[in-house]
């Protein structure tokens, strides 16, 4: 209901006022109409000042406190990334914060270790080197404790799930896949 009708309906019962005349009905339509425009700017800064509800400006704002944005390119992921990366505290070094946290670089990845100061970062789902690598390189880098080394994993295409999944070059061919495409097929499969 618009505040203009919210107005008359309102005054009716005071029985004083003629609600159709144009200068009492057209003072409520304005007076309605102001408060609409009030009201639809408060709902979009309540939107936008949680991270769990915005989808704009409030999400932008909120990645610019970071020295570096998640690479997240859809709203509901980049305020995952965002909440994520405010969950780092002065405790978050163990494996199981670690991979709390980890996606705050924007994308799902992993962290496992591999012993003797080494982990291993991947990133299940993402077929291939994961888009816009460097950004989240440094980001990942940023989250991790600056004592590990760390290794990155990439799913491509084995030689063996090639053979198991297509039955000749010919059935390859037919897909016209370039060389990269071919070796990211995986996610097909």
């Amino acid at each position: 209901m618009s505040h203009a009708q919210y107005l008359r309906d309102l005054l009716r019962p005071l029985g004083v006022y003629n609600l159709e005349a144009p200068f009492n009905g057209g003072e409520l339509d304005v007076q309605g109409a102001a408060l609409d425009g009030a009201m639809d700017w408060l709902e979009e800064v309540q939107r936008e000042s949680s991270l769990a509800t915005a989808e704009d400006w409030g999400l932008e704002n909120t990645a610019q406190l970071f020295v570096r944005r998640p690479v997240a390119d859809q709203p509901k992921k980049l305020a995952a990334a965002l909440a994520a990366l405010l969950r780092i505290g002065g405790d978050s070094f163990t494996l199981a914060a670690i991979n709390d946290t980890i996606s705050g670089c924007g994308v799902p990845a992993v962290v496992k270790e591999l012993g003797k100061g080494q982990v291993s970062v991947s990133f299940p789902g993402i077929a291939g080197e994961p888009q816009g690598f460097q950004s989240l390189k440094e980001i990942i880098e940023d989250i991790l404790p600056a004592h590990l080394g760390i290794e990155y994993d990439f799913w491509f295409l084995t030689w063996q799930e090639l053979e198991d999944n297509f039955p000749s070059w010919q059935s390859i061919e037919d897909l016209e896949l370039s060389w990269t495409r071919l070796e990211t097929f995986v996610e097909f499969l």
